[in-house]
């Protein structure tokens, strides 16, 4: 919540890649606590956040599925709530060749 509260701060600008990392990028990556609640709603924060910066920016959105991709390292609940995230974003219409081709991999491999 506080994240996404943070979001709307004047200091924030979804199209600012540095932005972006450090707000983003920081949470999924750096705040496992948080980012991997039972409730899946930071993977789904993930997700919307992808899509989002799909369409503004394709590497970055590309580049923060990092953490989604390594569902195999967690337990059934939290595999099958990452692995239904990276299929919401590859059933995405417009979806860029970056994000698709790093959610495709990450889910088939």
């Amino acid at each position: 919540a506080h994240v996404k509260q943070l979001q709307s701060h004047e200091a924030f600008s979804i199209k600012n890649p540095n932005k972006v990392r450090s707000l983003i990028g920081a949470f999924c990556s750096a705040n496992p606590a948080q980012f991997h609640q039972p409730d899946g709603e930071g993977y789904r924060f993930l997700a919307d956040s992808v899509l989002r910066l799909n369409e503004l920016n394709p590497q970055i959105a590309a580049r923060l599925l990092a953490p989604l991709i390594q569902w195999r390292r967690f337990d059934s609940s939290r595999q099958a709530q990452m692995k239904a995230q990276l299929e919401r974003i590859l059933a995405a219409e417009h979806l860029s060749k970056n994000v698709y081709e790093i959610a495709a991999k990450g889910l088939a491999a």
